[in-house]
């Protein structure tokens, strides 16, 4: 095998042979899923039938390389509706076929090989693949676990050098839940073009709304990314976007030339969009109690616990409590396997300090309490 992943071990490690050992029993609670068409979470099949019976007749090939504008026009009022709104033109909307494309055309927008971007150093393992794609370094940037997981300005800075082209940032972060809440100094020192992906900012938790990072940083090149996955629970639908910001309107140009290349957002989806927001919310609203309730249920059940130390997210469907008294994640986790309960050690989300687990609030409720008296057990 040639390319980027030669090096790559594709073996199935010990956990997941450990997983697969202890599924087969039929009595594994997987504590870990964020996929939501696993758990319960589908949406209204009526609305989507109904919205897709004209565009069959109707159908024409008419490609855009922003995206159709109906679909950007459905967009744009979502993010009126924002809290605080932000006020947007139909052209600095770019639509994708979803959030890791948009990642990919970003990263190819910003960067050459051998440059490099600041990511935190806890996160969702997607970055270094698609960093490995383009040749592209990631150099990481510390969370203050002790400040609720809110970005160490000073380390954000140390980070980067005369090669950094962006900072990557997540809000609500995966996993730990945290929001940015108010202007991030060290940003606007950097003055580096800034990727935000806000695919959670529906699931708030401790704040009444997620407000969007380009309400905070007008001075510089903004790239805000969501799309329909996390939002309406179709990953199986695929459909992301780009927005951009005054600041970043330069930069449309070939953003634009990258999307025409790929073409990849399909039409089909683009059409269901503005029915997704002007009838969708009531099921999104559903969704989102549901993981308040399962957060309120694990916070109070982990409150006492001698070992668990939970502290309550932003935002985001996961909790990320750590674990006192062990000192190996890996050896956790089979541990916990061996007791019936799945979650998912730390280290998959980069590098933590000390000892993680996390836990999806996206579970379906029974299953969730069940899984999570397992846990509490286990390490009580």
């Amino acid at each position: 095998m040639a390319g980027v992943y030669a090096d790559l071990d594709l073996s199935p490690s010990d956990f997941e042979l450990a997983r697969r050992q202890r599924a087969a029993t039929g009595d594994l609670i997987d504590l870990s899923s964020s996929n939501p068409t696993a758990q319960g979470l589908i949406f209204p099949p009526e609305l989507l039938r109904a919205t897709t019976e004209d565009f069959w007749s109707l159908r024409r090939y008419t490609p855009d390389p922003r995206g159709s504008p109906t679909a950007r026009a459905a967009i744009r009022s979502y993010y009126a509706g924002r809290q605080p709104p932000l006020s947007v033109e139909l052209d600095d909307l770019f639509i994708t076929a979803s959030s890791s494309e948009a990642y990919a055309l970003l990263f190819a927008l910003l960067a050459d090989p051998g440059d490099n971007l600041l990511a935190p150093n806890v996160t969702y393992p997607l970055f270094e693949y698609l960093a490995a794609l383009r040749g592209i370094e990631l150099r990481t940037y510390p969370l203050c676990e002790g400040q609720g997981w809110r970005i160490d300005e000073a380390g954000l800075l140390a980070a980067a050098n005369e090669r950094t082209r962006g900072v990557l940032i997540v809000s609500p972060h995966n996993p730990t839940g945290a929001v940015i809440t108010a202007p991030v100094a060290a940003l606007s020192r950097l003055g580096l073009p800034v990727i935000c992906d806000e695919v959670f900012a529906p699931f708030t938790y401790t704040l009444p709304a997620v407000p969007p990072l380009a309400a905070y940083h007008p001075e510089l090149p903004l790239f805000t990314l969501n799309g329909i996955s996390k939002l309406f629970a179709l990953p199986d639908l695929k459909l992301g976007w780009i927005l951009l910001n005054g600041a970043a309107r330069p930069f449309a140009p070939r953003l634009e030339l990258l999307n025409d290349t790929f073409l990849g957002a399909n039409s089909l989806t683009q059409h269901l969009l503005p029915t997704l927001f002007t009838q969708g919310m009531p099921f999104v609203t559903a969704m989102v109690a549901r993981v308040r309730a399962n957060l309120d249920l694990a916070l109070e059940r982990l409150a006492e616990h001698p070992r668990l130390r939970a502290r309550a997210p932003d935002g985001g469907y996961y909790l990320f409590p750590s674990v006192r008294s062990w000192d190996d994640e890996a050896a956790l986790v089979h541990f916990l396997l061996e007791r019936g309960v799945l979650v998912h050690p730390g280290y998959f989300y980069g590098d933590p300090p000390g000892v993680h687990l996390m836990l999806s609030a996206l579970t379906a409720p029974e299953p969730f309490a069940t899984g999570l008296e397992r846990l509490a057990v286990a390490l009580g």
